[in-house]
């Protein structure tokens, strides 16, 4: 069939196989030619990536075996294809990295499931056991809508709202090409509550305990989750808000990983990341236009990075480097270059001009757009989107 992204709102529906390759390949490409693995002593040599199909839970996959020649077992919740549909693009990526990882000799081994559950836990642990067994570096990168506590059953659901007051902002729907106003109530306690048990650290901290009563966790062995925390245009949806409540968590996480397996010295970090174009991202009001702006700006100033380049700089200069700067709450920081005030000025500059007139000129939609279609494997170089090809993919 000739695939062609079918766009609803802040998702597109389907996915292109040769595309998404055609990005694995792109990123993995990217990270070989930074010539990573020479120090060998704290590279990676075996990884677990909860949320590993897309984004930066994609990127950190890439980083880790092509970088530094690390193992890994990845954990993500993907739709397989048939005959008459795509997969998910996070399905695709997956099968071009295993591919790629093959033809490399670098093990790799993934399980597609509900990765908030006990019975996915089990299944993580006995494949570790079976194939690369203790591992020096743990990554979680999950974002979902809602979780089922494994214990109750009871399914929480995250919302998207600020806390204490409500909000009024700017924002453009990318469905209508529309600037607009949004107003968004602020958030009841149960509310609260429910977004940090979706987004916050229990499942995290779950993760680790599973793997240390397992005996999977290598002495000294890492463990960050990322986050993004922003800075005033982007607070009161974040920071002050539903999500950021649920942030804070991981915060708290961090810590008590670090106090319960002290005498692993495990080390816990939460990553702060600069904003981009994810799948969840494009779902959270404020942000196709925030992006769009400081695509703008970060693009003039020669600072934009991708997934990948954050991923490896954190790689490089943080998760492996043991002289690494930790901010005030003991984080990673690899959005100062997004977050600096000089940089937030001239957003908050275009932010005051933006209306529906000028929006195309003011911003860089376009980039923002073409990044938002190639995260479903659409608009790549090197990719002939007029062939027909079969939706058909399969992890090697």
């Amino acid at each position: 069939m000739v695939i062609s992204p079918k766009v609803r709102g802040f998702i597109c529906t389907n996915a292109h196989p040769v595309g998404c390759a055609q990005s694995v390949a792109n990123q993995i490409a990217y990270i070989k030619g930074l010539d990573l693995t020479q120090d060998t002593d704290t590279a990676p040599k075996n990884v677990l990536i909860l949320g590993c199909s897309t984004g930066y839970g994609l990127a950190s996959r890439i980083t880790a075996s092509f970088g530094y020649g690390a193992n890994t077992v990845g954990v993500c919740f993907e739709k397989e294809p048939t005959e008459r549909k795509t997969g998910t693009a996070g399905y695709y990526n997956t099968a071009a990295f295993h591919a790629q990882a093959k033809a490399a000799g670098i093990e790799a081994h993934t399980l597609n499931g509900d990765a908030f559950g006990n019975d996915m836990k089990a299944q993580v642990i006995a494949k570790l056991k079976e194939t690369i067994g203790q591992v020096d570096l743990v990554v979680y990168s999950l974002a979902s809508p809602r979780r089922t506590d494994p214990e109750t059953g009871e399914v929480y659901k995250s919302t998207l709202k600020p806390v204490g007051q409500a909000y009024e902002t700017k924002t453009y729907d990318t469905d209508k090409d529309r600037i607009h106003t949004i107003a968004l109530e602020p958030a009841n306690q149960d509310e609260i509550d429910q977004t940090i048990k979706v987004m916050g650290g229990e499942d995290w901290e779950l993760w680790i305990k599973a793997l240390a009563e397992a005996d999977l966790l290598a002495p000294n062995a890492k463990t960050t989750a990322y986050t993004y925390i922003g800075k005033k245009l982007t607070w009161p949806i974040y920071g002050s808000a539903t999500i950021g409540r649920a942030k804070e968590d991981l915060d708290r996480a961090a810590t008590a990983i670090n106090s319960t397996y002290a005498n692993l010295s495990i080390d816990a970090h939460v990553s702060s990341l600069k904003a981009l174009v994810t799948q969840a991202s494009s779902a959270i009001p404020v942000m196709p236009l925030y992006i769009s702006l400081i695509y703008k700006v970060m693009k003039e100033e020669g600072t934009h990075e991708g997934c990948i380049e954050q991923i490896a700089g954190l790689f490089n200069e943080c998760l492996l480097n043991p002289d690494a700067a930790l901010d005030e709450t003991n984080r990673y920081r690899m959005d100062a270059k997004e977050t600096n005030d000089a940089t937030q000025a001239k957003i908050e500059a275009l932010w005051g001009q933006v209306t529906q007139d000028n929006f195309h000129e003011l911003s860089d939609y376009a980039g923002y757009n073409a990044d938002f279609l190639q995260l479903f494997g659409f608009g790549l170089d090197g990719v002939d989107y007029a062939a027909d090809v079969s939706p058909l993919a399969e992890w090697v």
